[in-house]
């Protein structure tokens, strides 16, 4: 009850003014028979634009039959990787004439007819722009999280999910949801497994991430290419990275937290920008149960990303490699081998009897995304993907000011962030 009425009032508070926006009859957008392949523009040609393209052809139904970037080097990487990707499971190959460089490009393959369904893989400040426009031309969207850096964006978003309704299918890249071993933990938990949750910790400990440098590039491009170093642009690691994990306790916990408090720091990082080096915040959610939230970000780094769930009646604890289990007096063990990579042998490796938690994450949530438009079962994430992301953003906004903030005033805020950024100047 807790859960459903925290979730009615957070659509409440998060209201704003309806946009026009024009949804096409699925029959228009999605005209093919249920067996048939979907066809996929891409709006982002990165290196997880990219990856995430690619899975889709491997394990999808899916065609990647058009792609937009600012960078005409991206694009170019692009359509090799996604023609490969094609011809590997014996589909066309991405034509020519659907490859939009420039600011606009991923207006110009929105008016594609040809496009069935779109990847959103852009710098997250881009995303709720990005985003209302896939809805306003009624295409399927399947947007990376998080869904916003700020406030409003994130508001931006939950409108578009309105507008989206039932007539499209909106996913967010919350994958982890679809993992099979967090999928049953969550279940057992859910279930009463561990009992009543008193309190919960997760963590994000990750080293530096490396980018390419462009030597020949001006301050601005060079700034706009390696945008997971700036806060505008990204989010901060906190609202970019560490959100897989905040996202976990929200679905576990059926729900946000009301207030926050922390503290971060940029001491260590050594690359340009000026996104943190960590960040230590305490979120309480409904029934006081308190989480300690804990991220890092620079090297030296210990690669370790995990919850743990203390219950009156058990704990549940997931890692990415570490396992995935519950001890106590209702003891569970998903199967995936415990410890560090370090710790598990060579001779495990080899024969394949290791197995990560998120072995099947992207294929499963993938696979459901596409399933959900071939049956016409529309799936809608934007308020969950906005929950998660406006959790971050509390988490960040009371690190910065080093004070609680309660939830209520976050979405009072309607806090804007301005990038600063002229598309136009990259355009040829």
């Amino acid at each position: 009850m807790e859960s459903k009425m925290q979730r009615r009032t957070f659509l409440k508070d998060t209201a704003v003014a309806a946009a026009g926006v024009t949804i096409l009859p699925a029959a228009t957008v999605f005209g093919t028979a249920a067996n048939s392949t979907l066809n996929m523009g891409v709006i982002g040609c990165g290196g997880r634009g990219t990856n995430v393209a690619t899975s889709f052809v491997k394990h999808t139904e899916t065609r990647l039959a058009a792609a937009a970037d600012l960078f005409k080097d991206r694009l170019t990487a692009a359509k090799e990787a996604f023609s490969k990707a094609n011809a590997e499971k014996g589909r066309a190959a991405l034509a020519e004439s659907n490859l939009f460089l420039g600011s606009d490009a991923y207006l110009r393959l929105l008016e594609s007819k040809e496009v069935d369904v779109v990847l959103i893989a852009s710098p997250p400040f881009l995303h709720p722009e990005h985003l209302e426009a896939t809805v306003q031309a009624g295409k399927h969207v399947y947007c990376e999280k998080p869904v916003a850096v700020d406030v409003s964006g994130c508001k931006r978003v939950i409108e578009a999910g309105k507008k989206a309704g039932d007539k499209l299918s909106l996913a967010v890249g919350f994958q982890i949801r679809h993992a099979s071993p967090y999928v049953a933990m969550v279940k057992k938990i859910h279930e009463g497994g561990i009992g009543d949750i008193v309190t919960a910790q997760a963590c994000y400990f990750a080293g530096t991430v490396r980018v390419r440098d462009y030597p020949n590039a001006s301050p601005e491009e060079r700034r706009l290419r390696h945008w997971i170093n700036y806060q505008v642009l990204s989010g901060d690691i906190l609202v970019e990275q560490g959100i897989h994990v905040v996202d976990i306790v929200n679905w576990t916990l059926q729900g946000h937290p009301i207030k926050a408090f922390g503290s971060h720091g940029r001491a260590g990082r050594k690359d340009q920008g000026d996104c943190s080096s960590y960040f230590v915040v305490n979120y309480t959610y409904p029934n006081n149960v308190n989480v300690a939230f804990h991220s890092t970000q620079f090297d030296p780094g210990l690669g370790d990303v995990f919850e743990r769930f203390f219950g009156t009646k058990g704990i549940a604890e997931a890692h990415y490699t570490g396992g995935v289990f519950i001890k106590g007096p209702n003891p569970w063990d998903s199967g995936v081998a415990r410890g560090t990579s370090e710790e598990i042998s060579a001779r495990d490796w080899a024969t394949g009897s290791f197995r990560s938690a998120l072995e099947d994450a992207d294929p499963n949530k993938q696979k459901a995304f596409v399933d959900s438009i071939k049956n016409s079962r529309y799936i809608n994430e934007a308020e969950t993907g906005a929950e998660s992301a406006l959790t971050a953003i509390l988490g960040r906004t009371a690190a910065y000011r080093g004070q609680e903030v309660a939830w209520q005033e976050l979405l009072a805020s309607n806090e804007t962030w301005d990038p600063k950024v002229n598309l136009k100047q990259f355009d040829s």
